[in-house]
C-alpha cells in the first residue's frame, strides 16, 4: 500500500542533498572530495551519513532490517521530520491525546500545522472511537505515547492495532519508555501495518540522554522519506561511537533496568504511605505520577532542598499531580527524608 497520497507534494518532488560520502561505491584510501582537513584527529572526516555500522548492531538487537531503521538527533528529530514530510501547513492536522509529550504540539506549531486534541479516557487509555470520529482526509499524523508521558501507563495493544488499521494517516507510537514496561512493544506490528512508525530512544534505559540519539522503525518507504529530508550528517561520529560502545555492554543496560524497576516499586510503596499522597498511579516507565494534597507546596519544598521533580498539577487529567523520576537508591532515600520532613512540617 503506497503512502504517497499522504506525503506533501514538495517532498515528493524534492531532490535530496547528495553528500560526498554517498556518491561512490567501494573502498577508498584518499579522500579529496569533501573539503575536509586532511590531518587525522580521529574526527577530521565526516561521519557515515547512513550510520551503517550502528544500524547493523541495532538491527541484530531489535530483529529489524537496517532498511527499516532511521536514526535521528533524539526522537524529537523524527517527530519534526514526520511533521514536515506529511503535513501541509494550513491544510493538514495532527491528532494528539493529552495529557502527553509536549513536543508533538511544538513541532506542529513550528510547522504551522493544526493540532486536534482527543483526551485520554479516565483510565489514561486512547478513546478509539472518538479519535476516529475526529479524523478526516486532512489527518496526517496520530501520536500515541506508550508508555505515556506523564501518566506512565502503556496503551492497550488492541487499541493500538485498531487505530493502525483504521486511522487514515500515519500512526506514530512513541516507545521512549518501553524498556521499563511489562507489555511488548509495537515493532512486531510493522509488517502488518505499513503506515505505522515506532519511535524509541537511547536516552532512557541506555543512559545516553546526552548523546541525543533517537530511533524510528518503519516501512522502507517511510525510512526513505526520512533519509530524503534529513540533514546529510545528522548523527555525529561521537554519537555513533558512544552508541556502539553501549551496545557492546547490553548486560549493563539490563542491570540498570532491573535496579530502576526495583527502586520504582520501593518508591511507590513509600509514597503510598505518606498521609498527603492521595494516589500513586501504576507505572510502566522510569517515573511515577503521584496525586498529592498540595502539589505546588511540595514542589517548592523539594526545590528549596535541591530536589527537582516535575509539577504536572495544571495538566488536564493530572490535576494535583507531581511526576517523579526514579533515581539512584541514595537519591531516592534523600527524597524520602525530605518528604517525611514536609509531612512533619504539615502536621505542625
Amino acid at each position: 500500500m503506497s503512502i504517497n497520497h499522504l506525503v506533501r507534494e514538495n517532498i515528493l518532488r524534492l531532490t535530496p542533498y547528495s553528500s560526498a560520502r554517498s556518491e561512490y561505491e567501494g573502498r577508498a584510501e584518499i579522500f579529496l572530495d569533501a573539503n575536509e582537513n586532511p590531518f587525522d584527529t580521529g574526527y577530521n572526516r565526516y561521519p557515515d551519513p547512513l550510520q551503517r555500522e550502528l544500524k547493523a548492531k541495532i538491527s541484530a538487537l531489535k530483529g529489524v532490517a537496517p532498511e527499516h531503521i532511521f536514526l535521528g538527533n533524539g526522537s524529537d528529530e523524527a517527530i519534526d521530520l514526520l511533521t514536515r514530510i506529511f503535513c501541509e501547513p494550513g491544510v493538514s492536522h495532527v491528532i494528539t491525546l493529552p495529557p502527553t509529550y509536549g513536543m508533538y504540539r511544538v513541532s506542529a506549531d513550528i510547522a504551522d500545522v493544526a493540532v486536534k486534541e482527543v483526551p485520554l479516557d479516565k483510565n489514561f487509555q486512547p478513546d478509539v472511537e472518538a479519535i476516529l470520529a475526529a479524523a478526516d482526509s486532512h489527518s496526517r499524523l496520530l501520536f500515541l505515547c506508550s508508555p505515556n508521558n506523564p501518566t506512565a501507563n502503556s496503551f492497550a495493544l488492541e487499541k493500538v492495532k485498531r487505530l493502525a488499521e483504521r486511522f487514515p494517516g500515519i500512526v506514530v507510537v512513541d516507545e521512549a519508555y518501553i524498556d521499563f514496561s511489562g507489555q511488548p512493544g509495537c515493532i512486531s506490528l510493522l509488517r502488518d501495518y505499513p503506515r505505522l512508525v515506532v519511535l524509541q530512544t537511547f536516552s532512557k534505559a541506555w543512559g545516553l540522554a546526552g548523546i541525543r540519539l533517537g530511533l524510528a522503525f518503519a516501512s522502507e518507504e517511510v525510512i526513505a522519506l526520512f533519509n530524503k529530508v534529513k540533514p546529510p550528517y545528522n548523527i555525529s561520529q561521537l554519537t555513533q561511537e558512544a552508541a556502539l560502545k553501549a551496545l557492546e555492554n547490553r548486560q549493563q543496560q539490563q542491570e540498570w533496568i532491573q535496579q530502576i524497576l526495583g527502586q520504582r516499586a520501593l518508591l511507590a510503596q513509600f509514597l503510598s504511605g505518606l498521609p498527603f499522597v492521595q494516589h500513586v498511579y501504576p507505572s510502566d516507565a522510569n517515573f511515577l505520577l503521584v496525586k498529592v494534597d498540595n502539589p505546588r507546596g511540595i514542589y517548592d519544598f523539594l526545590v528549596q532542598r535541591g530536589i527537582i521533580v516535575r509539577d504536572r498539577s495544571r495538566v488536564a487529567l493530572c490535576e494535583g499531580c507531581l511526576r517523579i523520576t526514579v533515581g539512584r537508591p541514595e537519591e531516592n532515600e534523600q527524597l524520602f527524608r525530605v518528604l517525611e520532613a514536609f509531612g512533619l512540617k504539615r502536621e505542625r
